[in-house]
């Protein structure tokens, strides 16, 4: 595994590396705010005016109305409104790496195909003959049979 992270880490270029992070920074804001402010309203309307940001654990044992104002308070909560957000949001961005890399790998050039060899070498002359050849044609030398 260690080869496979130093082959890997060695086959890219830094600037290409450097462009890719910043681009992939910028594309998790896009979709942070596509989950938050696009997605999951809806969601949250067909589930019964649900807000997904807003749900949490009071764990201080005190009621609080909101997410904020139980942090305002300094009450520790679970929130997993915001864990279900960051989930969906990271689904979202794999799918999208995972649709851009199938891509790239369609478009990467393949391995040329191994082309089984026509000719043999001569032993005595060691000239280039056919496979199926019986005598050299260089040196008239009778070759065994395959």
């Amino acid at each position: 595994m260690l080869k496979e992270f130093k082959e890997f880490a060695m086959r890219g270029n830094v600037l290409d590396m450097a462009v890719g992070i910043i681009i992939g920074a910028s594309f998790g804001k896009i979709i942070t705010s596509f989950v938050s402010d696009v997605l999951m309203p809806p969601i949250g309307l067909l589930l019964g005016k649900v807000d997904f940001s807003n749900l949490f654990i009071d764990l201080s044992g005190q009621p609080h109305p909101s997410l904020a104002a139980a942090k305002a308070a300094g009450a520790a909560t679970i929130n997993y409104g915001l864990f279900l957000n960051t989930v969906l949001d990271f689904l979202i961005v794999a799918f999208a790496i995972f649709l851009l890399i199938k891509q790239v790998n369609r478009f990467a050039k393949k391995p040329e195909p191994a082309v089984a060899p026509t000719t043999k070498d001569c032993p005595y002359c060691a000239s280039a003959i056919p496979l199926k050849a019986v005598r050299c044609p260089q040196c008239t030398s009778e070759l065994k049979a395959a």
